[in-house]
């Protein structure tokens, strides 16, 4: 399993198969070239480019997306290559074995509705990986090789993030959801997860392919 890190919480996942997770508006459209199923966390536009994901649908038709029933009932023109899913439930991607968690996005503010959110374990028969979407969802029946762990966002705070990673005991963590920060303030973040977050962890450039 090769696994490339693209802008802010996009991942493309080659080996059996190629399995991209989140291709938002943030990350870059070449994150899609060639895919062949496609897993959305939630809703919101910076983990899912209908744009984006149309253009790939119409060059790949056998591309497959899976996604929670209610982001999938707001894009009825990927009907015909959308499965629905839900937490506690597994299925076969791409090749990958893919277990889904979570329920809800985390919390923006009280006066914010919250909306459906899932995180994906993604495994074939050597390792895995595990993307928690916007949450903070610790996949506790399992063993997570290597963890993406959300860096900035305006529903959370660092401390949830090391506590995040501390919680799921990862082989090694990685940076997730890291768009909206400088490379000064990302370099605080990093700095306290390094120290504090109990696992090898670093911060890699969109484009580095982590093996």
């Amino acid at each position: 399993m090769q696994i490339t890190k693209y802008t802010h919480s996009c991942l493309r996942v080659e080996g059996a198969g190629v399995l991209v997770v989140d291709p938002g508006a943030f990350s870059e459209r070449s994150a899609l070239d060639g895919a062949d199923a496609v897993l959305v966390t939630h809703e919101h536009i910076d983990h899912l480019d209908p744009e984006a994901l149309a253009e790939a649908v119409a060059k790949r038709p056998g591309l497959r997306l899976f996604a929670h029933a209610d982001v999938l009932a707001q894009h009825p023109r990927f009907a015909q290559a959308a499965t629905a899913v839900e937490p506690g439930g597994e299925f076969e991607a791409a090749g990958y074995r893919v277990r889904v968690y979570g329920g809800q996005h985390a919390v923006i503010h009280p006066d914010i509705p919250r909306i459906a959110n899932v995180g994906f374990l993604i495994a074939d028969e050597h390792t895995n990986l595990y993307h928690p979407g916007d949450s903070f969802t610790v996949p506790e029946d399992t063993t997570v090789d290597t963890l993406f762990a959300p860096l900035n966002a305006p529903w959370m705070k660092l401390s949830e993030s090391i506590d995040f990673v501390r919680a799921v005991k990862p082989g090694r963590a990685y940076a997730l959801h890291d768009a909206l920060l400088t490379a000064t303030g990302a370099g605080i973040s990093d700095g306290h997860l390094e120290r504090l977050g109990g696992t090898a962890y670093a911060h890699v450039a969109p484009g580095t392919t982590i093996a």
